[in-house]
């Protein structure tokens, strides 16, 4: 039997492994994709782009049930789930189309099916897809992440039946529930949270921690908190869930048990690698905490092997998942790029948005850097008060007080996720506050609030 060779083979088409497969085959290495389910992974079909998708329906629909203020009165606004969802998976298709016309042009070939390393031989890896059998002369592993399931009494049953839901399945329920309950008050939950109490569920969010959000700035967290309880989402911090019944979801707080009944629970509690038959073992690559382990040029214990994405556990964010990719490439052709994670931002895209990269001040503290941070309302560029009008927007900049350098800007506002790349810019250049100054911000703009915030650090001495 004749097996075909590639110069790469690619076990994924998500983010990270379309973005890879293209980037090889545009550099002329012969390029085989392989994707078990739909192209473009979770992110395009359970994640950034359906999450996104609903959001946006939400948000036009508040405004209009709240545009009086603006002068415009609407009446009889009404919203539809059902053609929300038709139009979340015809956005999806869309983009899925795409996908697959671009690696054709750029000719990658694509197998549909499940992809296992099988054996290394002196010139390459074989991978089997079913019974098919081909051979890679280098491996990009992009096989993504899937949802968490914690340990906990009776979630399964709840699973099984359909009460309980992960990410993957709350966006295809076909009616807006009357009550909502989320465990877990990260990105994932937030979003959804969002999303369900602005079209009419009760929401409830337990989550252990004692902030939401994650790893964001403590005082983006407290602020943010405060804004989605003036919405009506009810959250429970410092809580863990002890038990599901059906419905019921019992947790303990401060030593104390409570119980909160809803119609639907969302599992929000975290995502794996997905290394389970991959075939890993097959050939040595080594793993740590269930992560795949990779350097800096996203290259695995075994020559020619390479993990991006969420595999690898350093950042799971698709556009991380894009940047491994081309480093990768670039390490295949002979080329010296690495990876630099300290400027990657993040967005959570709620309403208000919340956007960050770089250093909080709890990590500043926590690395023993001499810092000193400026917050300053949003309210300072006259674009977000003419367009928001809110009070609780602002912007926090960390800096390194020994080279007065920029090296974190967290934003709690709208429009943060369209201006948080030049803040990662700065970060990435190593810009100091005096780079800053001499730029020039278009004006109105919500962006200028950064130069707003240097000279409000400049003026009182920093």
């Amino acid at each position: 039997m004749k097996i075909m060779v590639y110069d790469l083979i690619v076990l994924g088409g998500g983010p990270g492994g379309y973005h890879g497969a293209l980037q090889a085959a545009s550099n002329n290495l012969k390029t085989l994709l392989i994707e078990k389910d739909k192209l473009g992974g979770v992110c395009l079909n359970e994640g950034c782009i359906p999450t996104k998708t609903l959001l946006q329906s939400a948000k036009v629909y508040h405004h209009a049930l709240h545009s009086e203020v603006l002068g415009v009165t609407a009446s009889n606004v009404e919203y539809h789930h059902e053609k929300v969802l038709k139009r979340k998976n015809e956005v999806s298709a869309q983009l899925r189309s795409g996908i697959r016309s671009q690696l054709k042009a750029s000719g990658v070939e694509v197998i549909e099916g499940y992809g296992q390393i099988l054996r290394r031989q002196a010139d390459g890896f074989l991978v089997g897809i079913g019974d098919v059998m081909v051979k890679g002369k280098r491996l990009l592993l992009a096989t993504g992440a899937s949802s968490v399931i914690p340990p906990i009494p009776g979630i399964r049953e709840a699973l099984d039946q359909g009460i309980a839901l992960t990410s993957r399945e709350i966006l295809d329920i076909p009616d807006i529930p009357e009550s909502l309950t989320i465990i877990g008050g990260g990105v994932i939950g937030l979003e959804m949270a969002e999303y369900f109490a602005k079209t009419g569920s009760r929401v409830t969010v337990i989550e252990m921690q004692n902030q939401i959000g994650g790893p964001i700035d403590s005082e983006i967290s407290s602020t943010f908190l405060k804004i989605l309880k003036q919405k009506g989402i009810q959250f429970e911090l410092n809580a863990k869930v002890q038990s599901i019944d059906q419905h019921q979801v019992t947790y303990e707080k401060q030593g104390k048990t409570f119980r909160v009944d809803s119609e639907y629970i969302l599992v929000c509690t975290g995502r794996k690698p997905n290394i389970e038959n991959l075939g890993l073992e097959a050939i040595g690559v080594e793993t740590i905490k269930g992560c795949v382990s990779t350097d800096e040029t996203g290259q695995t214990n075994i020559p020619n092997v390479y993990a991006v994405g969420d595999l690898n556990g350093k950042s799971m964010l698709a556009h991380t998942a894009y940047r491994e990719a081309e480093v990768c490439i670039q390490t295949i052709l002979g080329k010296k790029e690495q990876m630099r994670y300290h400027s990657i931002p993040a967005v959570i895209y709620t309403t208000p948005e919340v956007a960050y990269v770089g250093e909080t001040e709890e990590s500043a503290i926590a690395k023993g850097i001499d810092y000193a941070k400026v917050n300053l309302p949003l309210n300072y560029s006259g674009r977000y008060v003419v367009e928001q009008g809110d009070r609780n927007g602002f912007i926090k900049i960390v800096i390194d007080k020994k080279y007065n350098q920029i090296i974190g800007v967290h934003i709690l506002g709208n429009y943060a996720s369209e201006i948080i790349y030049g803040a990662a810019m700065m970060l990435e250049t190593e810009m100091r506050t005096s780079d800053i100054e001499q730029l020039v911000f278009p004006h109105p703009s919500v962006s200028e609030v950064i130069k707003d915030a240097i000279h409000q650090y400049i003026k009182i001495g920093g």
